[in-house]
C-alpha cells in the first residue's frame, strides 16, 4: 500500500464534536447514576458540594481526554479499513475491550471496589466511546482537490 493510502487524515471538526457529545453524554449519564456513582465511591451529595474542586478544570480536563480518546478511534478507524460510522463503532468497542475495560478491571479488582461502579464507569467509556466512533467513522473529512 503507498504511503499516501495510509495516510491518516484526521477531521478535527468532527474530532471536536464528538467530544461535546461524549461529554453532553458523560453529564447525563452521572446526573442519571449520581447516587450509585458517589456511594461507589464512598461519598454523599453533601461531600461532593463541599470538595471546592474547579468545575471548570473538570470539564476541560474531561473534554480534552474526549478529543484525544476521538482522535485515536478514527485514526485507527482509518488505518484498519473503510471509515464508516458502523467501523468507527467497532474500533471504539475494540479499544474499550482491549485497553479501557481490562485497565479498569485490573485496577477495580486491586482497589477492591464494587461491581456495580464498574458497570456505572465501564458503562460510561462503552457507550461513551462508541458514539464518538460513530461521529468520526461517519464525517469523513473533504478531500482537496
Amino acid at each position: 500500500m503507498p504511503a499516501e493510502a495510509s495516510r491518516v487524515r484526521q477531521n478535527y471538526l468532527a474530532i471536536v464534536v464528538a467530544a461535546i457529545a461524549s461529554f453532553l453524554f458523560e453529564a447525563i449519564w452521572y446526573s442519571v447514576f449520581l447516587d450509585l456513582w458517589l456511594k461507589g465511591i464512598g461519598h454523599n451529595r453533601q461531600w461532593l458540594e463541599s470538595t471546592g474542586v474547579s468545575l471548570g478544570l473538570q470539564c476541560a480536563t474531561a473534554l480534552l481526554a474526549a478529543a484525544a480518546l476521538a482522535a485515536v478511534i478514527s485514526a485507527f478507524t482509518q488505518r484498519t479499513g473503510a471509515q464508516t460510522a458502523w467501523r468507527g463503532i467497532k474500533i471504539a468497542v475494540a479499544l474499550w475491550a482491549g485497553c479501557v475495560l481490562t485497565t479498569m478491571a485490573t485496577e477495580y479488582v486491586f482497589e477492591v471496589r464494587s461491581y456495580a461502579i464498574f458497570c456505572v464507569n465501564a458503562g460510561f467509556w462503552l457507550i461513551g466511546m462508541m458514539l464518538m466512533g460513530a461521529i468520526v467513522g461517519a464525517w469523513k473529512k473533504k478531500q482537496k482537490n
